[in-house]
């Protein structure tokens, strides 16, 4: 099906977007743009800030919304919002990339993981025109040496125009990992404060979380340059 196949290396997130050059790429959706919805909060023009891709991303991720896989954990729901940065305008059509750990800190699709040939918890998913990309997935588990958090990239286009990191409220995290699986592995060693990354900008990466069901739903509007 076409919304389970893999996208090849050259070319296939430009195909994912149905974005080309004659149509600009991207366009703004104008109910969800402009002064008014920056002064509601629905959208925000400060630029996101640029973070380290790290080790784990592979290309070619499936183009789907739910990711998990069959992966357990607490679930969690993502509203990933796409903005440009000079206009404040909502951006549509733009390819939202994410990739995390499982809860027992393991990537998926990496050999040193002994996960090759898995595609647990990465998706690839397109912005509507509300400016959002829709994940269904859970709370990500921690790993040694760095606090808990979600890898991001967005593509317009073709290329790709912010690479980040989405990061949690260590409070929040401390409830969660109460629960089973999480709970299996206690006394993560890295938070927010002591983590390499978070600290240069990560403040601006934080999820805003609220409570559904038995779950989360985790929001953030990620402003670019289009």
């Amino acid at each position: 099906m076409e919304h389970e196949r893999r996208l090849t290396r050259r070319g296939s997130l430009a195909a994912l977007a149905g974005l080309t050059a004659a149509a600009a790429g991207w366009r703004a959706s104008e109910a969800d743009a402009g002064p008014q919805a920056v002064a509601s909060g629905l959208v925000t023009c400060v630029l996101s800030p640029e973070m380290t891709e790290g080790p784990y991303y592979v290309p070619g991720a499936k183009v789907r919304r739910d990711i998990r896989a069959g992966k357990p954990g607490t679930p969690l729901a993502l509203r990933l919002g796409v903005s440009n940065v000079s206009s404040c305008r909502a951006i549509a059509g733009a390819a939202v990339d994410v990739w995390h750990a499982d809860a027992g800190g393991v990537y998926s699709d990496e050999a040193v993981e002994d996960t090759v040939g898995q595609t647990f918890l990465r998706g690839i998913q397109r912005t509507g025109a509300d400016g959002l990309a829709l994940f269904t997935t859970i709370y990500p588990g921690w790993y040694p040496g760095r606090t808990v958090h979600i890898h991001v990239k967005v593509h317009i286009g073709g290329n790709v125009v912010h690479t980040g990191q989405l990061f949690f409220d260590d409070s929040l995290t401390d409830v969660v990992y109460r629960r089973t699986p999480y709970s299996a592995r206690p006394n993560r060693d890295t938070r927010n404060a002591n983590d390499s990354i978070f600290v240069n900008g990560g403040s601006r990466s934080l999820l805003s979380v609220q409570r559904q069901g038995s779950g989360y739903v985790g929001t953030i509007w990620m402003g670019v340059h289009a």
